[in-house]
């Protein structure tokens, strides 16, 4: 079970509290978002940064963020879509982003994941080590078989898109499908069945409840790439 942006009900999402409870709870792992700043600060923010560098005050740096989340699996999604303020067709943001997260334990611990494919392709040729997973509105059969040639390890759909045959589709072309973002235990339920590697959840001590699952050490639940 993963949180979403922390423990994101908890406290407020991307703040270093919700990371300390989501770990608290006994989430398997957790997801945040990460911008990089004008300044070259990499900043924990769903949304686009304020313009304005005096604004900036108030979001944690990812190097706080990381040096929370204990023992946890920690998805990063990198914030650099095209139909967004502050998109930087370099990828800037992706070189200082991985070289932080090595700084932060074992690389089994992190999968890397964006909408944007190009960001996403660029972290997969900087980092082939670490795991890497296209971020998509539904896994399509052409999503599925771009994500796996292209020798990303997971697609991460909306959990509202997924079927049984969604969660099939994606195991038979070796890929493993982490759903964002559900909060109905019942759903969740479901999703489970259905043999889904991850769920993304802003209630992870809810979810856990509704699943029968006691604290217990976090489990890699995908696999690094060879």
């Amino acid at each position: 079970m993963i949180g979403h942006r922390g423990a994101s009900v908890a406290a407020a999402e991307n703040t270093v509290q919700a990371f300390v409870l989501a770990d608290a709870m006994g989430a398997d792992g957790v997801e945040l978002d990460v911008r990089l700043a004008p300044d070259g600060r990499l900043l924990v923010k769903h949304d686009p940064l304020p313009t304005a560098s005096g604004d900036l005050a108030g979001y944690p740096e990812l190097r706080e963020v990381l040096a929370v989340c204990g023992d946890m699996l920690v998805n990063v999604e990198i914030k650099n879509s095209a139909d967004e303020p502050g998109h930087d067709p370099s990828g800037a943001v992706v070189e200082p982003t991985i070289a932080e997260m090595r700084l932060h334990g074992s690389i089994d611990r992190w999968i890397i994941s964006s909408f944007d494919w190009d960001t996403i392709e660029r972290c997969r040729a900087a980092a082939p080590d670490i795991a890497t997973a296209y971020l998509v509105m539904e896994a399509t059969a052409d999503v599925i078989e771009q994500t796996a040639s292209a020798g990303h390890v997971a697609v991460h759909p909306d959990e509202e898109s997924v079927t049984a045959e969604t969660v099939a589709a994606c195991h038979a072309a070796g890929l493993a499908i982490n759903t964002w973002t559900c909060n109905d235990p019942d759903r969740l339920k479901e999703l489970a069945e259905w043999g889904v590697d991850g769920a993304c959840t802003d209630v992870p001590d809810i979810a856990l409840t509704a699943l029968g699952r006691r604290i217990s050490p976090a489990e890699v639940r995908w696999e690094t790439p060879a």
